[in-house]
């Protein structure tokens, strides 16, 4: 019969995760930790309460603390229209941050540009390993050091964010133009 969780939170799902991101089968865990596979793989199914002692073996060869599996998930919500306001350059545009500033890995930028604007006339470069833009509406140029790509809306571009770059709205008449860049990790 299966044993309720552990403090009544659900922890297996997290320390299969925790094991596969370092890419260990359960009997890696098993033999590193002295521990039974089958019981491993029903803790990760939460049919199993562990004992402290397990559970510390067990996070320390999966590389998490064991804190980690009670605490909430880390989560952010930006409602419509109600990012940070930042300016990352250019002219013409009104860029909302969408991701929390402590998110590191990855950031997600709400930008609406105004006809004529653009990111300048100089490429510049961002200290992000991928960049990617998605456009909404409007149309959008992104010129890179030896091309340069016209976007329509519903278009998506990636790109390294070390290229050398800039971009432009490209919408004919006065129309604005509306993206959504993701870049990672954050610069």
């Amino acid at each position: 019969m299966a044993q309720p969780p552990v403090g009544g939170v659900a922890i297996g799902g997290r320390l299969r995760a925790a094991r596969q991101a370092r890419g260990l089968t359960l009997q890696q865990v098993a033999d590193a930790t002295g521990l039974n596979k089958g019981f491993i793989s029903r803790l990760e199914r939460d049919d199993v309460s562990p004992s402290v002692a397990s559970l510390m073996s067990i996070c320390a060869v999966v590389g998490i603390r064991v804190g980690e599996l009670f605490e909430p998930p880390a989560t952010s919500l930006v409602r419509a229209g109600k990012g940070r306001p930042i300016n990352f350059g250019g002219s013409k545009v009104n860029e909302l941050l969408l991701t929390p500033g402590t998110q590191s890995h990855l950031q997600v930028i709400h930008s609406t540009v105004e006809p004529g604007g653009s990111g300048g006339d100089e490429l510049y470069t961002l200290d992000s390993d991928v960049e990617f833009v998605y456009v909404i509406r409007g149309r959008l140029r992104i010129t890179l050091s030896d091309e340069s790509v016209l976007l329509d809306a519903g278009d998506a571009f990636t790109f390294p964010g070390r290229e050398p770059h800039t971009w432009a709205n490209a919408t004919d008449g006065d129309e604005e133009c509306e993206v959504i860049w993701v870049l990672a990790p954050a610069p």
